[in-house]
């Protein structure tokens, strides 16, 4: 088993206030659930992060009881569950990134789906599985929740889990042989947004940080650049702290 350490640090609401983060990190003994539940702007919908938590525990179930199964159909099969025992309705319900890092003794896997990257390291350098189709869309189309959501789950949109059980068959899979693997970043887009918004860090910056300090010192990095920008003028964001999660896995030992 590779050895693992993960960080959390809660971010703020959409109106600046605290409240408990909507990241979710659950570790097994051969994979790595990362959950990113998406802050809703509405009070009469469940929270992203209920969501994810229910998500991840479904997650969790079938990954321990048929490791040998795709990826991509557990997560279909968590995301039916979770909609129909809340009768949750496409378009209308809560949702979340996902990102599923597995390993065997010859093999590891990764599974993301919208925000939430994996770095896997080689002796090559950094191979970065990320989805990008969020990001990707015009800026018209991410300027309000309803554009967003008049986009999510769909061709030529983006695909989130929710409740569509389909989305699973739209997330982005890699693998790569476990001799190949030194080291793996899993994060949410609360750290990731250093690299890719802030430009704090590279990737192989983030895995010299992570392995001699850990992965709360990418945590740290973000957080104190964002207290440098809290009008959020310089790296414009819907909120002055996204909720964190970073999973540093260390295969070399």
């Amino acid at each position: 088993m590779p050895r693992i350490a993960v960080a959390e640090a809660p971010g703020v609401g959409l109106d600046g206030r605290d409240r408990p983060t909507e990241d979710v990190v659950m570790v097994l003994e051969d994979a790595v659930v990362v959950l990113d539940g998406a802050t809703s702007p509405r009070q009469d919908m469940p929270t992203g992060g209920a969501y994810a938590i229910e998500l991840g525990a479904q997650l969790v179930a079938r990954l321990t009881a048929a490791p040998e199964l795709p990826l991509t159909r557990h997560l279909g099969q968590a995301i039916r569950a979770v909609a129909r025992g809340n009768g949750y309705q496409p378009g209308s319900g809560p949702s979340s990134t996902v990102a599923l890092l597995r390993w065997t003794d010859d093999e590891v896997e990764a599974l993301v789906l919208a925000d939430s990257p994996v770095v896997v390291f080689t002796p090559g350098g950094p191979d970065l599985l990320a989805d990008t189709r969020l990001a990707d869309l015009p800026a018209a189309a991410r300027a309000t929740h309803e554009e967003v959501a008049r986009h999510r789950n769909r061709d030529g949109g983006f695909w989130v889990a929710e409740a569509v059980p389909a989305a699973a068959e739209r997330a982005l899979c890699r693998s790569w042989p476990r001799s190949q693997v030194e080291a793996v970043l899993v994060t949410t887009d609360g750290v990731s947004c250093g690299v890719d918004d802030y430009g704090l860090l590279d990737w192989p910056g983030c895995l010299a940080l992570a392995r001699a300090q850990g992965p709360q010192a990418l945590l740290d990095a973000v957080r104190e650049a964002e207290r440098g920008d809290p009008d959020r003028t310089r790296w414009p964001r819907p909120k002055v702290h996204d909720d964190q999660a970073a999973v540093f896995l260390d295969f070399t030992g």
